[in-house]
């Protein structure tokens, strides 16, 4: 059966180059066009296309929205991204959205095509420096959710606050004055983004400092 396709960008010339390259294709079958998300919204819906090549960045309401609404109306389109800009959170935030694919403008027209065919099949396609990019913006985001590195002497502290211990009971079992403890409770404090022992010793837990 020859899959259906939906074409959304709202830059004319480029949509009807982008539609003409797929009805040439005889493995395809163009359905319908539109020039911004909430037309192709309202039109997506009623189609119901097998898939919808779908520009990222449109005024007013953006490709992601488009792929977050479909979800949402538990629409079987798939969305295959096409965008200009390549950053790894546009290409991070466009797969969370519902995206099954992300290509560049700059892709042949039989690369979109065979990308078209992928993604009807149910495949994931992502193009390489798509893909380079997607991996550095997980890597920055594990990063951050990680947070600062704690020293061997933060950790330690936070070992002894987790068991209950006070300032001067830590001091005492690491042969530290309780001033120099306190020094390191406020440094483990700011790492974690907490302000006090209990909301500490939670987030040591939720990130696997603690067992």
């Amino acid at each position: 059966m020859t899959p259906t396709v939906f074409v959304v960008d709202d830059h004319p010339l480029y949509r009807q180059a982008l539609a003409d390259a797929v009805s040439a294709d005889p493995r395809l079958k163009v359905v319908g066009e539109a020039a911004s998300g909430r037309e192709a919204l309202d039109r997506l819906l009623e189609v119901q296309p097998d898939v919808t090549v779908l520009d990222v960045k449109m005024p007013g309401m953006d490709g992601a929205e488009v792929a977050r609404a479909l979800r949402a109306a538990e629409s079987s389109t798939r969305v295959l991204f096409i965008s200009a800009h390549d950053d790894g959170s546009l290409v991070y935030d466009a797969l969370v959205a519902g995206g099954a694919g992300f290509l560049s403008k700059d892709a042949a027209a039989h690369e979109i095509c065979d990308a078209v065919m992928r993604v009807s099949r149910g495949e994931a396609v992502l193009a390489p420096h798509a893909g380079t990019a997607l991996i550095d913006q997980l890597h920055a985001r594990g990063e951050r959710e990680a947070g600062p590195a704690l020293t061997e002497r933060e950790q330690q502290v936070l070992e002894h606050i987790a068991q209950g211990r006070s300032a001067a009971q830590i001091g005492e079992e690491l042969f530290l004055s309780p001033a120099t403890v306190k020094t390191h409770l406020q440094s483990l404090y700011g790492k974690l983004g907490v302000s006090d022992r209990g909301a500490a010793v939670a987030e040591g837990m939720r990130r696997g400092l603690l067992r």
